[in-house]
């Protein structure tokens, strides 16, 4: 990647993660003169920062998907910490993005140990500009998806948890009910000698060839959902928060790479054309029988 690039990409993520820390902030509670949700963007890309430096000066990126998990955990538990009103949506939304915080986390950084080594980082993380516009990114990425449920957090005005509030809840665990099925199943998948470079199109990969990734997108929507009621101003921004992990998932990060890496591996596989030409790519479908 081309330094220059590399440079506008770093520019441009960090602007576009204090217009999101100015709109979450809007009307809602401070700490002194800034606003709880801009105090957490600040400390969002402050952690990933510190962070770059000794994983670039050992040229590693195992650390990476951790630093992003206690990352969402740092900012929830600020937002939380510095509301000046907790009422029961604030304590749920907390406590689902610490629950799939965690959760996420000590798979993503089980599963690199195990491997040795994330494939997207393999020529990135020797080029220092490059590396540390994806820590930006994930930066970025940590206060965007969980701006929702940081403004709500953070919100002056606390309504009863309602209709909505339960809708986006079911929302919610069905999405990481999701996600945690597909992870799993991919994982025994991949222990099971039998299957060594095989692809998996069993289970829940046979209605998505990336169904963890709509679980991710599901479950980010239902917090969205809950959020809705007590947003007001500019924090209606945050309600592109889902749509946002959509479009970082099947257009920057994730679904391209991984297709692209299948493609290589087993494109020339009439088995995997006809899985890859069957399967939708994201959103679920029965399969064809």
């Amino acid at each position: 990647m081309a330094r220059s690039t590399a440079l506008t990409g770093i520019v441009a993520v960090i602007t576009m993660g204090v217009l999101v820390g100015l709109a979450g902030g809007d009307e809602g509670d401070s700490v002194g003169v800034i606003s709880v949700f801009l105090l957490c963007a600040i400390v969002s890309f402050a952690i990933n920062l510190v962070a770059f430096v000794p994983s670039f000066l050992a040229r590693t990126e195992h650390y990476y998907d951790l630093t992003g998990s206690a990352t969402y955990l740092t900012v929830t538990g600020l937002a939380f910490l510095f509301t000046d009103t907790r009422d029961f949506r604030t304590v749920l939304l907390a406590a689902l993005i610490y629950l799939w915080a965690l959760r996420l986390g000590s798979f993503l950084f089980a599963r690199v140990k195990k491997a040795g080594k994330d494939g997207r980082f393999d020529r990135i993380k020797h080029d220092a500009t490059a590396f540390l516009m994806f820590w930006c990114i994930q930066a970025l990425w940590v206060i965007f998806t969980a701006s929702a449920a940081l403004a709500a957090i953070a919100a002056s005005d606390k309504q009863s948890f309602g209709a909505v509030g339960a809708i986006g809840f079911a929302v919610w665990v069905a999405g990481f009910g999701i996600e945690v099925v597909a992870d799993r199943q991919k994982s025994a998948f991949r222990a099971d000698p039998a299957n060594d470079g095989r692809f998996i199109t069993t289970g829940l990969w046979a209605w998505s060839r990336h169904p963890n990734y709509f679980g991710e997108f599901t479950l980010w929507f239902g917090i969205a959902i809950i959020a809705i009621p007590v947003l007001s101003g500019w924090q209606y921004l945050t309600l592109l928060s889902p749509m946002f992990v959509y479009t970082l998932l099947n257009r920057v990060s994730g679904v391209p790479a991984l297709e692209a890496r299948a493609d290589k591996k087993w494109g020339e596989e009439a088995s995997y054309v006809t899985y890859r030409d069957s399967t939708p790519v994201f959103f679920p479908r029965p399969p064809r029988t």
